[in-house]
């Protein structure tokens, strides 16, 4: 194996294996795929029948319904995935078959029928788990003895991850919105093919890196796209008494995932299609919210009948880490509206058509915004097959095919828009303010936390989560002069832009932190239970989001959209304060550990 590291390390790329450009690329693809049609997703499901660009009409809630288990779900399939990679196919295996089945989950999207919707998505959920988790842990082995370039492959390795979100979101919505939404979901499915191909072509770039399972899972789970690789931490467990699970825990932990899973399909199944899979009630609680509860109270029970078995330190450390579980419950709850309910809030509630001089400034930020990005990118695509042309030169001109392909969308984008007397923003567009605004505030709050001021983690977490708070103010503000039940109405695209700055602002503050410290927390034989308990901190925080989303239309009603927003500015903003003042608790709780 250190051979073909060191193989690797011999064609360098901004001074880093070439290999890591491929793993760039094809994570670019895929999540240019993956979040091109993810945000087309809710604009789709609820767009009229009687429209330029008709679509299923679904009520906010259903979709959203549907949109929280499928997200929910993209963050549970991994941690299968990564078993199964660990003891069945390798990284290099499960990465090419995640491709392919999200291939075929983009392509079944194309049809735009209900049974094709849902075959897809199922699909994609299953392409995830394969794909999400072992890309990183292929970069893991790649730079095993020389640690001190991973935190740079990571870096260079996220920025493939923020363009591929970037231009999936701008190209598939425009597409969308201009053409037709076949167009935008084709769009997702043809670059995901080019992933695949290129991984394919190149694989044996990589030697036995990746091919077969470790004995040693090295876990770098990435927890969403912005998030930072953990940190390894050297831990002494010596003297530590093993804590192994019972048969009880084992029942618990089967009951309260089944009662988990039964909740997740039935909730968008009873609303959407009318079966329900818990025909049941316990005095007024309906069969679903019972076994949601009983299956968080085993969950709960197995967390502290597991914690009180360990000796006071390691006790203390995995109670700090639960609590900040509970914290990310809160932020995922209120961040991952971006792609339900502020995305139909940019749809229907948003000045988005500009005239005039201020329609040719933004076509020219926007230009700009476009062309930059994608002459970077292209220019480490030369570097990249400069290097490696004699060895990967079939993935290469595939890489060059996808690339050409691309800048003809971009091009028709842009003359497209030049052509027009009036610009309207495509509401898919604010979706890519987000990695825009990561690309360019990362390296000023990473300088922050290297210099004398960096903050604990709890502070970190109660600043992340009142700045995200704060972003939900703006929109209240904005939303004021909104009446009552208003389905439409014009407000400025500056509060949903200041919006998406200060909820990027929070994540930077909260998604580096979290499985970083859960690495240096916790004890090393017990990391894969507690990344997997991490990723269900994140599924529960994505069904809440899309849950508590799809309440739009019931709040607008009853009280307005200003009230709405409301709640999502109050609780993460008490939910930061509460880890402020708890700082001083938790860092005794983390017995020195920073």
């Amino acid at each position: 194996m250190n051979t073909d590291i060191e193989n690797l390390f011999k064609d360098k790329v901004i001074g880093h294996p070439a290999g890591l450009f491929v793993i760039f690329f094809t994570e670019m693809w895929e999540r240019f795929s993956f979040y091109g049609m993810k945000i087309l997703l809710v604009l789709f499901l609820t767009a009229p029948y009687l429209s330029d660009n008709p679509g299923w009409e679904w009520s906010r809630e259903n979709a959203l319904a549907l949109i929280g288990t499928y997200s929910s779900l993209l963050y549970l399939t991994p941690i299968i995935g990564g078993w199964l990679a660990d003891k069945i196919t390798g990284y290099k295996w499960a990465v090419i078959i995640g491709c392919f089945i999200m291939m075929l989950g983009h392509a079944f999207m194309v049809f735009e029928t209900t049974w094709s919707l849902y075959v897809g998505l199922a699909l994609l959920v299953i392409g995830t788990g394969f794909f999400k988790p072992n890309m990183t842990s292929m970069i893991s082995e790649m730079y095993k003895g020389k640690e001190s370039k991973k935190d740079g492959a990571y870096t260079i390795y996220y920025m493939g991850v923020n363009a591929g979100a970037f231009f999936g979101m701008m190209l598939c919505g425009y597409l969308a919105s201009n053409l037709g939404w076949s167009y935008g979901f084709g769009l997702a499915g043809i670059f995901m093919l080019g992933g695949l191909v290129q991984f394919w072509l190149a694989k044996d770039l990589f030697g036995q890196i990746g091919e077969r399972p470790s004995k040693i899972h090295e876990v770098e789970l990435p927890q969403n796209i912005n998030e930072e690789s953990p940190k390894e931490h050297i831990r002494d467990d010596d003297g530590e008494k093993l804590n192994p699970f019972t048969m009880f825990d084992k029942v618990l932990i089967v009951l309260s995932a089944l009662g988990g899973l039964l909740y997740l399909f039935n909730d968008p199944l009873s609303k959407i299609e009318g079966i329900n899979l818990l025909p049941f009630s316990i005095g007024d609680m309906e069969g679903s919210n019972v076994t949601i509860l009983a299956a968080l109270f085993m969950f709960l029970f197995l967390i502290i009948s597991r914690i009180s078995r360990y000796s006071r330190i390691v006790r203390d450390r995995i109670i700090a880490v639960s609590i900040f579980g509970i914290f990310t419950v809160f932020f995922f709850a209120a961040f991952e509206q971006s792609l339900g309910s502020m995305t139909l809030f940019a749809r229907d509630y948003t000045d988005r058509v500009l005239t005039g001089s201020s329609g040719m400034i933004f076509k020219i930020i926007d230009t700009i915004l476009t062309i930059v990005p994608l002459g970077i990118i292209s220019w480490v695509l030369y570097m990249l097959f400069k290097k490696t042309y004699s060895k990967i030169a079939a993935s290469n001109i595939v890489l060059g095919l996808t690339f050409v392909f691309l800048w003809i969308v971009v091009f028709y984008k842009v003359f497209n828009e030049f052509s027009k007397d009036t610009t309207e923003v495509d509401p898919t567009w604010f979706g890519i303010l987000n990695s825009f605004f990561i690309i360019t505030l990362a390296p000023l709050f990473s300088k922050w936390w290297e210099s004398k001021y960096n903050p604990s983690v709890a502070m970190k977490y109660g600043i992340g989560l009142v700045l995200l708070g704060l972003g939900f103010g703006i929109l209240v503000f904005g939303t004021l002069g909104i009446e009552q039940g208003a389905k439409t109405a014009s407000v400025s695209m500056i509060f949903l832009i200041l919006a998406y700055l200060f909820h990027t602002m929070g994540e930077l503050c909260i998604s580096p932190v979290g499985l970083s410290y859960l690495s240096k927390l916790v004890p090393g034989r017990m990391i894969g239970f507690m990344f997997g308990i991490w990723y269900l901190a994140i599924a529960i925080g994505n069904k809440a989001a899309g849950s508590m989303g799809g309440m739009i239309d019931k709040i607008t009603a009853e009280y307005s959209l200003s009230t709405f927003f409301l709640i999502f500015t109050l609780v993460p903003a008490a939910i930061g304060i509460i880890s402020m003042i708890l700082n001083p608790v938790l860092k005794k709780l983390m017995h020195g550990v920073r």
